[in-house]
């Protein structure tokens, strides 16, 4: 598999998510998280943005060989049933490494999640793993 790294950089178009409240007790229940704010829907597990779903330009992925490797968040302040949020993706490095099976493409792929005002709520980083 060659590794492409024209890619770093490329970015999506913002793409727009509601937070509902019962997304937010979905998600809750779906992780075992019983926070009383989380079961009511008021506020979202802070992994609620794995949720967000939008395709970054440049990276086409067979999802047959995509490993989850990690995720981080930072959050300005917590995500609340009724925002909605305009979230950037942005491909932040990729690079090879050589595994027991061969050698697999890992992909950075940073997030930012903006309320209507502007304002940043959070930030996010993932670790995609092709094999």
């Amino acid at each position: 598999m060659a590794i492409d790294r024209s890619i770093i950089g490329r970015e999506s178009p913002p793409a727009v998510f509601e937070v509902e409240k019962g997304a937010i007790r979905r998600f809750a229940a779906a992780i075992g998280d019983e926070t009383p704010a989380f079961a009511r829907g008021e506020i979202a597990p802070p992994t609620f943005p794995t949720t967000f779903r939008s395709p970054v330009p440049g990276l086409a992925l067979d999802l047959r060989r995509v490993l989850h490797g990690g995720e981080e968040y930072v959050y300005e302040r917590p995500l609340r049933a009724g925002d909605v949020l305009h979230v950037t993706r942005r491909i932040e490095d990729c690079y090879e490494r050589e595994g027991s099976l061969g050698k697999m493409t890992f992909y950075i792929v940073s997030a930012e999640g903006q309320d209507g005002d502007g304002e940043i709520v959070y930030r996010s980083r993932t670790t995609i793993i092709y094999r």
